[in-house]
């Protein structure tokens, strides 16, 4: 999978593809519907799957607000994205530039003159250009002249409802992970890299890889069950990613009145020293809020029943895909996704 970070001036061979555009934060099975169709017909016309997507996502650019909403950060986005055997993603950067650019001279500059694009599918409710003001009827009336070509997906829903990234979200914030599986396809993950910490859950009998929840979106505070994943190289292109059953915490801690909000991951079956290492914990499903207890011999009793919940419902689970491709082509280099 090749991943271009502009639009003009790109290599020949990126040119003619089916696309898919959107920002599909959360690649959930709403979005998936609309990139199986651009495969569908990909197949069909004997040509290049693309995605288009942006970054930084447009609400991180517009929104005054600094509250972490995003349900997939890019490498997250990404790796999804490549799951579904697309070619090529094509990343536009965000700014105030792409911001001002009306819809009609999106559709020339970008789609037209700059990507060639064969054909364009967008969801049911896609809007772009300044203001969003640009929608699915003025890439048809766009598309008459014969340059390319537009499919509109209709919305994807159960008898919840649409699938939508802002729902996903609110379940999350919930702890309602299971909610919010529902509607990714796949549980929610968190990508960071593990931190060294105070040691507290190591002097209980309970050692946690720790990391920063500082820019997630942030679940409830409480306890999860997950499966926590850390990567192993298999080959130049492939990376296996061993899958551990683990018990979650997200908060502050308040038996030792600490501050800091983390993400604390007991791995039940695994105790080795992988510090630095990125891990991946895919919350599976919740246990518990969080609690204050009166001393640490309480919390470590139920810590050791957490573990005991966790494990029973992770024996009724399956972790994830443990595959990931990994070899990729950034404008027209070749570089590994830093796992």
């Amino acid at each position: 999978m090749r991943i271009f970070r502009y639009w003009n001036n790109i290599d020949h061979k990126a040119h003619g593809a089916v696309i898919a555009v959107g920002n599909f934060d959360g690649v959930h099975l709403g979005h998936g519907k609309v990139i199986s169709k651009a495969a569908e017909i990909a197949r069909e016309e004997g040509a290049a799957l693309g995605v288009m997507t942006f970054e930084p996502h447009p609400r991180e650019f517009l929104s005054k607000s600094n509250e972490p909403f995003r349900l997939t950060p890019f490498r997250a986005k990404t790796e999804a994205i490549a799951s579904l055997g697309v070619d090529i993603i094509y990343v536009l950067k965000f700014n105030q530039d792409l911001a001002n650019l009306e819809a009609q001279d999106f559709i020339k500059n970008v789609l037209v003159e700059g990507l060639r694009a064969k054909h364009i599918v967008v969801g049911y409710d896609f809007a772009f250009g300044s203001g969003r003001k640009g929608e699915i009827n003025l890439l048809k009336e766009k598309s008459s002249t014969g340059e390319f070509k537009v499919t509109s997906v209709e919305k994807a829903e159960d008898e919840n409802g649409p699938f939508s990234a802002s729902a996903a979200r609110q379940y999350i914030k919930l702890g309602d992970v299971k909610s919010a599986q529902s509607i990714l396809g796949r549980p929610w993950q968190v990508l960071g890299r593990i931190r060294y910490g105070d040691q507290i859950g190591r002097s209980l009998g309970f050692p946690t890889a720790n990391l920063s929840v500082k820019n997630i979106l942030k679940p409830k505070s409480g306890i999860y069950a997950v499966w926590a994943g850390i990567g192993i190289k298999e080959s130049d292109q492939n990376i296996k990613i061993d899958w551990q059953p683990g018990a979650a915490y997200v908060g502050r801690r308040p038996t030792f009145d600490k501050s800091e909000e983390l993400l604390e991951v007991h791995l039940l079956d695994f105790n080795y020293q992988i510090y630095g290492q990125l891990l991946r914990v895919a919350f599976i499903s919740w246990i518990r809020g969080d609690e204050k207890y009166e001393n640490s011999e309480d919390l470590k009793k139920q810590m050791y029943l957490d573990c005991q919940h966790a494990r029973a419902i992770l024996a009724e689970s399956s972790p994830p895909s443990n595959t990931l491709h990994d070899l990729i082509s950034i404008d027209n280099t070749t570089t590994r996704v830093d796992q």
